[in-house]
């Protein structure tokens, strides 16, 4: 679908920092078949901006306070599957990726990326394109590959990242020490590491665990 300054891409921008949001406006509408029809601060105000105000792409940072962008995007997906998305964020853990694509994001650029990038990106969305870098490709295409943890065994790795040990891990979520011993070694398997250190830090990595969810 080709625009025309007729006919522009409409941008709905998502960044909870004021000084990013402005300059994306900026930067985006300096294009002749673009314009930012609405900005938000938050996932949450995005949702009800987006009840009345059209848009053809959202462009998303992913790191969020109360909503992360890939909340965002799946409930975008429920409530506007018109809407096509992109996600511009400082972060690309390979888990943050996957969960930002399974979510539907469509596109990822990194903050630091050029305008040209950027803009290339909002156009190739609104044409039902996907612009991923290589280097993300292959993350998303190495997440893919591991066999998926459960819930019970990233719940479980939160804690073990803090240092917890075993017996504090069951009395937190009431299940025996044996059945969290036998958890923390699926998790070694299935990320590939030695130990609950090396797992832990694996697991930081990849974006499975943030220290600063507390």
């Amino acid at each position: 679908m080709q625009s025309t300054t007729a006919n522009p891409i409409r941008v709905f921008v998502v960044d909870d920092h004021q000084v990013v949001r402005m300059g994306l406006k900026t930067m985006l509408e300096s294009e002749c078949d673009i314009v930012v029809t609405g900005m938000a601060a938050s996932g949450r105000e995005a949702l009800e901006k987006l009840q009345t105000i059209e848009a053809d792409v959202v462009l998303t940072d992913l790191r969020m306070g109360e909503m992360s962008g890939d909340q965002l995007l799946e409930e975008l997906r429920r409530q506007r599957p018109d809407i096509r998305a992109a996600v511009l964020t400082n972060y690309h853990s390979d888990e943050e990726v996957f969960r930002a694509m399974k979510a539907g994001a469509m596109a990822f650029v990194l903050k630091t990326a050029p305008m040209e990038q950027v803009v290339a990106a909002v156009r190739a969305v609104h044409n039902d394109e996907r612009a991923i870098p290589s280097h993300i490709a292959q993350q998303l295409a190495e997440r893919l590959g591991r066999n998926e943890l459960s819930a019970r065994e990233l719940e479980i790795l939160h804690w073990v990242a803090r240092g917890w040990k075993n017996r504090e891990i069951a009395e937190k979520l009431f299940i025996s020490e044996n059945t969290v011993r036998n958890h923390v070694i699926s998790c070694l398997e299935k990320l590939g590491s030695r130990d609950r250190t090396e797992a832990s830090a694996v697991a930081i990595r990849q974006g499975l665990v943030r220290l600063d969810d507390d």
